[in-house]
């Protein structure tokens, strides 16, 4: 429980690149206009599984895995669960 209070506390820094947001946009096969405002959306669900492995955070809800990098807060990839 730690791990999602660190995050959900720091969530106004998750930011990505413009090759992340494409990235994104391809992997998860969405049209969403800020891939951000969706990520965080789903991080701040209830039901998120949030937890810190290495150096990287991962988020999992709704068949969906999202991969933050812990130190400066960038979405690297996210994707469907299989």
């Amino acid at each position: 429980m730690e791990d999602k209070k660190y995050l959900l506390d720091h969530i106004d820094k998750i930011h990505t690149t413009e090759m992340g947001v494409d990235r994104i946009k391809r992997n998860l096969k969405i049209d969403a206009t800020d891939v951000v405002a969706y990520c965080k959306s789903k991080i701040s669900d209830r039901n998120c599984h949030i937890y810190k492995q290495g150096k990287n955070w991962y988020c999992e809800i709704d068949n969906i895995k999202i991969t933050i990098n812990a130190y400066c807060y960038t979405i690297i990839t996210a994707h469907m669960m299989k």
